[in-house]
């Protein structure tokens, strides 16, 4: 009894599952959509049902745009369809951006269906154009785009990218796209919604690189998400090397998995990020400074429980700051190159069980408490 009042409580809240000739019109609907959007034919757009969208994307340079509809709703002329949206970015996206969407559709009589909202499915996050008209800024090396932003400032961000790439492109190498996206909410608020997240957890964030294509091997970075309202606090170096660092994680996806600790991927891209800059340890790593002055300097390296970005502000740049030095160590005392050879050997593992242990002792011929105790005497030695 209980089961069959969860299906109707169900089924009253969805609607009644429709038909495959109902499902199969809806997808119909979409394509006519999708083809629209592709071809830049507002007028075949507005055919299908409201045309907000549209207006809001029609500056996106889109290689490809599908909608594949996954279950129908509906009760008499109204209807409601699941879908994944897959779109790629050209000259940018080797593989589709995945989103979940949620269309409302109605129709009057036995006329046509027609797409009266279109909107992230539940817990899916936005997409740009979710959150207004999305402006274009195209860079060397870059695409910026941005909702809510001036043309000079996306301007800005692009110069910043087309700096960054080739930086990184010197220290980590060729074997990547060379390209960068970036994204530029209004707020904040419209950073968390293109996260899944709540706004909170990003506050004191500056930008994040988020794993958005369906690439077969999981790619857990490819679009630079900026927090604006965080990334305007920032002098001119702290802007350039934040988007340095996001821009190393674009580069370093392909070997970076469940294999990679926090450490070593966000102590990577600072590495990168602050190669050229002429910071010492002691400015680059103010708290892990006052920790050395205190006589509590950490006896571990960091844990991926001390990145979380909703914990203790002081935690988060401790972690940072020793997964920097950690890779700083490695690059001072074994080289430019092993460093990276390092990281790529860990990226080989499939999972976190004995990957540091197995790539310290193959590329660098040592072992974690042995290293781990050379970047506890690093740590005094630079911030003492």
């Amino acid at each position: 009894m209980l089961l069959c009042l969860l299906l109707v409580s169900l089924v009253a809240c969805g609607g009644r599952p429709v038909g495959d000739g109902v499902r199969a019109d809806v997808q119909r609907v979409l394509d006519r959509r999708a083809a629209a959007v592709l071809h830049h034919d507002e007028r075949a757009f507005r055919a299908t049902g409201t045309a907000t969208p549209y207006a809001r994307l029609r500056a996106v340079p889109f290689a490809d745009w599908s909608y594949r509809v996954t279950a129908v709703h509906g009760d008499g002329d109204t209807a409601t369809a699941d879908a994944e949206l897959r779109y790629r970015v050209r000259g940018y996206d080797s593989a589709p951006v995945t989103a979940g969407r949620t269309l409302r559709l109605t129709r009057a009589g036995d006329g046509p269906w027609r797409v009266a909202s279109d909107a992230p499915a539940q817990k899916a996050g936005d997409q740009l154009w979710d959150q207004g008209t999305v402006a274009v800024v195209r860079g060397g090396d870059s695409l910026v785009m941005g909702v809510g932003q001036s043309t000079e400032r996306l301007r800005s961000f692009a110069g910043l990218a087309d700096r960054a790439v080739p930086a990184v492109a010197q220290a980590w190498g060729t074997d990547w796209s060379r390209h960068v996206v970036v994204l530029v909410p209004k707020s904040v608020d419209g950073m968390a919604a293109l996260l899944g997240s709540p706004a909170s957890s990003y506050r004191g964030i500056a930008a994040v690189t988020t794993g958005e294509t369906g690439a077969p091997a999981k790619a857990p970075a490819d679009r630079v998400i900026v927090n604006p309202d965080a990334y305007s606090m920032l002098g001119p170096l702290g802007k350039q090397v934040v988007l340095t660092h996001e821009t190393t994680h674009v580069a370093t996806r392909a070997h970076t998995n469940a294999a990679t600790p926090l450490w070593l991927s966000e102590g990577y891209a600072d590495w990168v990020g602050y190669l050229g800059t002429g910071r010492t340890a002691a400015q680059a790593a103010p708290e892990l400074g006052r920790a050395v002055a205190a006589g509590t300097a950490p006896t571990t390296l960091p844990t991926d429980r001390d990145f979380g970005f909703g914990g203790d502000a002081n935690r988060l740049a401790r972690a940072y700051e020793g997964g920097w030095l950690a890779c700083r160590l490695i690059a001072d005392r074994w080289g430019e190159v092993r460093l990276r050879e390092f990281y790529q050997a860990v990226g080989t593992h499939k999972e976190r069980a004995g990957a540091v242990e197995g790539a310290l002792k193959d590329v660098l011929g040592t072992t974690l408490p042995d290293f781990t105790a050379q970047w506890q005497a690093y740590l005094k030695a630079q911030l003492g």
